[in-house]
């Protein structure tokens, strides 16, 4: 089992999703349990389901000297980069500690693909892409980290997260280990994920994609319900005298090794997951007030997370899917759902699982419908992709580290 960490402060942090641009707009929208998702318009030859899809994206424009990062994804980042103030925290943060001491590292499952798949409808005849798309640095997995790296200006240690639904959750443990090694004094953690055909033609493909709005946890839950979004944290050492900032207390990483998509029946990796987070926060199961569950509405990720929570953790815990305000966001997945946690911490706000209408049976009175206020201490954030790619996440009050 991991010993206790030095928690880290979470200084600035943002998302931006279907329900809106900002921690305003989220806020709002999970408070008035009001969904973003609509009937899917995206693409010629739209599937018939429904997505979380941003609004005016675009129309969004990349500063003049960035424009060779154009793509939906960076897009947007950018877009997502400018609420907040998050922009002006990083510049406080690159003149306190120095471009090179702080860390980017972001998470997504496929970066600019979107652009990729663009490009080869543009072949000539030659099959070479058209001479606007060969830019060799747009159409790599590393792309999102490229691009947040020169518009922030900072130059430390810069990674690629990539691993499904987990990947920008992940994130914020690479930090904390870049921090603690000494490798930085800062880091910029998140991730985006946007809409593209391979996403929704994959998923589809996979048989995972419901016709309708998805219904996490819902005895009659008919699959996920695909978005795009992006997120950011800024996260530091512990400033003497902060206590209004958030902390990262713990995180847990674990691989099932079981399936190339579906879950341990056992929830054996999630489990270890949640008792590594629990163990770096130096907390019990009893100390967590709200939890935001993976909760995608699949037929097994439910099954799995829901048996989970239900035996671990006692009845009076507030947990919920947000999946049905914005979609699953794959790698931005993660981040997004950190910024709920952060938000349910700093604000008292829990909120519900919209769109469902009867919780399956086989799950425990912990899953809340609906939103709730009260005082949260300590949030759980659970991210469990494909692969058996686990990753879980704890919060907390600055004034209770």
């Amino acid at each position: 089992m991991p010993s206790r960490i030095s928690p880290l402060q979470i200084s600035a942090y943002t998302a931006t999703s279907a329900v809106g641009v900002g921690k305003e707009a989220h806020a709002d929208a999970l408070a008035h349990s009001r969904s973003g998702l609509r009937a899917n318009d995206f693409g010629d030859a739209p599937l018939p389901t429904w997505i979380g899809r941003v609004d005016g994206l675009e129309d969004v424009r990349l500063p003049e000297s960035a424009m060779s990062w154009d793509c939906r994804n960076n897009r947007l980042a950018w877009l997502g980069l400018q609420a907040d103030g998050f922009l002006e925290a990083v510049a406080a943060a690159r003149e306190k500690y120095g471009a090179t001491r702080i860390a980017l590292v972001l998470g997504t499952s496929t970066a600019s693909i979107g652009e990729t798949e663009l490009a080869y409808t543009q072949l000539d005849a030659d099959g070479n892409f058209p001479p606007d798309q060969r830019r060799a640095a747009v159409h790599t997995p590393h792309s999102l980290a490229m691009f947040v790296q020169q518009v922030l200006g900072i130059d430390g240690p810069s990674e690629t997260i990539s691993t499904a639904c987990s990947s920008s959750a992940k994130v914020f443990a690479s930090a904390e280990r870049l921090i603690r090694l000494g490798l930085a004094d800062a880091a910029v953690v998140g991730g985006a994920d946007t809409l593209c055909g391979s996403v929704l033609f994959g998923f589809n493909a996979l048989e995972l994609v419901s016709t309708e709005p998805c219904r996490p946890f819902d005895a009659g839950r008919k699959g996920i319900s695909l978005g795009e979004a992006a997120g950011f944290a800024l996260v530091e050492r512990m400033q003497a005298g902060d206590t209004a900032t958030p902390l990262l207390l713990g995180y847990g990483e674990a691989s099932d090794a079981h399936h190339m998509s579906t879950p341990h029946p056992e929830g054996l990796g999630a489990e270890r997951a949640l008792d590594d987070a629990l163990a770096r926060a130096g907390l019990s199961t009893d100390a967590i007030d709200y939890i935001n569950m993976h909760g995608t509405a699949s037929q097994k990720n439910d099954e799995v997370e829901g048996a989970l929570v239900a035996r671990r953790f006692p009845a009076r815990t507030h947990a919920s899917s947000t999946k049905g305000f914005m979609g699953h966001t794959l790698g931005a997945a993660g981040i997004v759902e950190a910024v709920i946690c952060l938000l349910a911490i700093e604000r008292g706000l829990m909120p519900g699982t919209v769109n469902t209408r009867t919780l399956d049976e086989g799950f425990g009175p912990q899953i809340k419908l609906e939103p709730a206020t009260g005082e949260v201490r300590y949030a759980l954030s659970n991210s469990f992709g494909f692969g058996g790619n686990n990753c879980a996440l704890v919060f907390g009050k600055a004034v209770n580290a």
